[in-house]
């Protein structure tokens, strides 16, 4: 039956959700930790992701919110981010209010479930700082190391795990560890890793073969998504919910949908196996690129019809797939009902409902969400500004994409690297070099530039109009710029644009962790990894 706007009123409210650590922190141990090396079984397991199943962690959801939430506000809206989350804790603590390691921690998980890993892990580094009141467990381990590898790598990270002492070095870590090379796509150091793993008995629950299988998934090895399946099974090793999910989306994007639909049945005969949301959304997904709409829609009812609780999420795959789908009426729909139940809609919210009407081409529809989301934003994202400016610069329209650019500053906001290079592609289409020069420069100088990395379709397109109009310098302007980025190290990356292989740098390749569309079940898995005794 599908939801109506009052049917998830009376559910109970869970604070508790499946998202990933971060924070910049130095990778040398506190000398406490050093000094202590107390064993595994005296440590207490903090900051545990209450999960899916139960694992005795603690129950966030039956502690007082009112210190952690207005502790957590304070850090995340902070008007000088620069000063660290640091400033906060010692203004707080100055002013008599005595902080206890739940609470922070209780602060971490809400900043890493907003991706807030910088200031989540100066929040660890505070309480690093003072080892005579906060003990440091292997879960914290596992949790630093994997802020560490989001806020300054995975070199970083490593070297934080080779100082660890060997008693803080559990499943955990090896865990987070295995988490930050599949992220970064490092398959050699991954799968050595799990060879360790393997060695020393800590690869007999699903976990760890989910991780890998994420990476396979991303490197479309969908072969070796089927042996992880089979070595599960040769060592009866149960299949979690996780498991069956990511088998379901190799075999549909390998076009298999008879054996897609027999994992399915499977899955359905698998007594420990609840099909959640997540299988049907990942199912319509699958259904969507075979051509198959109406199954696919099927299986979005589904998705519908399994929301529980107060999760936001399922609404913004549901808009986005009914988005396309090409199903217009539905997203309005399911916009209603999200709205209805919730009182306030993150920009999340906003950005699948505005993508899917853009995809619609529905520019009116899409213009009127944009407006409605301006008048109750608590901060300007630019990511939403940027499906409009997309539209526009598709519809041939760049003077109104340039228009609406300009709006951006005059509304508070502040474009990103994605806004200029949107211009920039604009400018390619009518064949105006140095506007798209100049848009192209913005683009890699401006802050956050790090985490993004311009399409290889718009290099390609760039370096051809360079080279009809016979103009080296600015095709070499644009090489040095992705040179000193160090994207010409990724020789994948350096082949999607055309360079010739004089262009790429004889070195190792290195991967980028900063993708936006980067898929997050590896962070569920971890986060699930972290919960478990």
């Amino acid at each position: 039956m599908l939801l109506q706007p009052s049917s998830l009123l009376n559910h109970r409210v869970s604070i508790s959700s499946a998202d990933s650590y971060s924070r910049q922190l130095p990778c040398r141990i506190p000398k406490f930790i050093l000094s202590r090396t107390p064993s595994f079984q005296k440590l207490p397991i903090t900051c545990s992701i209450s999960q899916v199943h139960s694992y005795g962690t603690v129950d966030f959801e039956r502690r007082p919110m009112v210190k952690w939430n207005a502790l957590y506000k304070k850090i995340s809206l902070m008007e000088n981010p620069e000063l660290g989350s640091a400033s906060v804790l010692n203004e707080w603590e100055k002013g008599g209010r005595k902080l206890t390691k739940w609470e922070l921690c209780r602060v971490v998980k809400e900043l890493r479930k907003y991706k807030r890993f910088k200031q989540a892990l100066e929040v660890y580094e505070w309480m690093n700082n003072r080892g005579e009141r906060f003990r440091f467990s292997a879960s914290d381990a596992a949790i630093q190391l994997d802020l560490i590898s989001k806020v300054r790598g995975v070199s970083s990270a490593e070297d934080f795990f080779l100082q660890l002492p060997d008693t803080l070095k559990d499943k955990r870590i090896y865990g987070a560890l295995l988490n930050a090379y599949v992220r970064a796509r490092m398959q050699e150091k991954a799968e050595s890793l799990i060879d360790n793993m393997r060695n020393k008995g800590y690869a007999l629950h699903p976990l760890p073969f989910n991780v890998m299988m994420t990476l396979y998934m991303n490197l479309k090895e969908y072969d070796k998504v089927e042996s992880m399946i089979s070595e599960m099974m040769e060592k009866n090793i149960r299949l979690d919910i996780y498991s069956y999910n990511i088998w379901l989306s190799s075999c549909g994007s390998q076009g298999y949908v008879e054996r897609m639909e027999q994992v399915y049945e499977q899955m359905k005969e698998d007594r420990s196996i609840n099909p959640n949301w997540t299988t049907f959304s990942t199912m319509a997904t699958m259904y969507i690129k075979m051509g198959l709409s109406e199954k696919a829609e099927e299986c979005l009812r589904n998705v519908e019809s399994r929301i529980t609780g107060r999760d936001r999420i399922p609404y913004h795959y549901l808009i986005t797939l009914y988005g396309t789908v090409g199903n217009k009426e539905e997203v309005y729909r399911i916009w209603k009902v999200y709205k209805s139940i919730f009182p306030s809609i993150p920009n999340l919210g906003y950005h699948a409902m505005i993508s899917s009407l853009v995809r619609a081409s529905d520019i009116e529809g899409a213009e009127k969400i944009y407006e409605e989301w301006l008048s109750v934003k608590t901060s300007y994202d630019p990511r939403i500004a940027n499906l409009l400016m997309g539209l526009y610069v598709k519809e041939g329209n760049l003077d109104k994409a340039q228009s609406f650019f300009n709006h951006i500053a005059d509304v508070g906001g502040k474009p990103n690297s994605s806004s200029w290079e949107i211009l920039a592609e604009g400018n390619i289409q009518e064949e105006r070099i140095d506007e798209a020069l100049s848009c192209l420069k913005e683009a890699f100088a401006t802050e956050g530039s790090r985490s993004w990395r311009p399409k290889p379709t718009n290099v390609s397109a760039f370096f051809n109009l360079c080279d009809e109009k016979e103009d080296t310098e600015s095709r070499e302007v644009v090489v040095g710029l992705l040179r000193q980025s160090g994207y010409l190290k990724n020789e994948a990356y350096a082949s999607q644009i055309s360079l010739s292989d004089g262009a790429v740098e004889s070195v190792l390749p290195t991967y980028s962790s900063g993708d936006e569309n980067q898929d997050d079940d590896s962070e569920v898995l971890l986060n699930q990894l972290q919960g478990s005794a």
